[in-house]
């Protein structure tokens, strides 16, 4: 994908909120910005993606794509995401642009590899993601890394933490120790001595949807804004009032044009 690209990534899955914009390409300029998400998300997230195009200087008519990342996570988050993503590229030019829904588990996986890189530090064979679900459970993503990128071994799942050691026993394959990351193994802290693998802290990123969106994109990935829908994993419960609301608003707010 050419550096002439224009990206717009939100990343809303965890009380961490992230914004970026670029191409996507390797060595690209990206204009970013992070901050609290959670449920201030919904009032917060168009203030500052307008802001990061009026620092880029990029109108929102100049966008190829927009970005988001879908779940599992934060449902309030996952639904400010979808929704402003949605009226973002429905509100960017006649016909909508496309978007881009992008598992947040594989975003976490390429933040964990690119941090690793940027350390100077051996890449893993196997990234494992552990994502706090709550409820005593975590979601949970094995995958393969080579030179090809990132490959899911299994799709993204619920797990018990006692259920874990036995799960990734019959997914991963005997041989080097795996790389496992996410806020689970801060919030499940006996899985740091009862599951093998070196650890590392991770989130998922906008910045990390913006690297893997090229390759993604080139392959079909870009869909009608109608069609993006997060990926909740857990059967979805019912939305609270508040989280009723917080939709409401963002798809309000996302149809004004930056």
């Amino acid at each position: 994908m050419p550096e002439t690209t224009r990206l717009l990534a939100i990343e809303t899955s965890t009380d961490t909120l992230s914004v970026a914009l670029g191409s996507g390409a390797p060595g690209g300029a990206m204009w970013l910005h992070s901050g609290p998400g959670g449920a201030q998300a919904s009032a917060t997230l168009l203030p500052l993606v307008r802001d990061l195009l009026n620092q880029a200087d990029w109108p929102l008519a100049s966008l190829d794509a927009v970005v988001f990342g879908r779940g599992p996570g934060s449902f309030t988050g996952l639904r400010t995401a979808c929704a402003v993503a949605q009226g973002l590229a429905y509100g960017a030019r006649p016909g909508g642009i496309p978007v881009l829904p992008v598992d947040t588990l594989l975003a976490l996986a390429e933040e964990a590899r690119h941090a690793t890189e940027q350390r100077g530090e051996p890449l893993p064979g196997h990234i494992v993601v552990l994502l706090d679900a709550r409820m005593s459970e975590l979601y949970v993503a094995p995958y393969a890394l080579s030179a090809d990128g990132l490959r899911a071994l299994a799709p993204a799942r619920l797990c018990a933490p006692a259920d874990l050691a036995g799960y990734l026993d019959g997914v991963l394959p005997v041989g080097p120790i795996p790389l496992l990351v996410g806020n689970a193994l801060h919030a499940y802290p006996d899985l740091l001595t009862s599951v093998r693998g070196a650890h590392a802290s991770a989130l998922p990123t906008a910045s990390a949807l913006l690297r893997l969106a090229p390759r993604l994109l080139a392959g079909g990935g870009g869909l009608a804004a109608r069609d993006a829908l997060p990926l909740y994993v857990r059967d979805k419960v019912a939305k609270t009032t508040a989280e009723r609301e917080g939709q409401r608003t963002a798809v309000r707010n996302a149809e004004v044009t930056p």
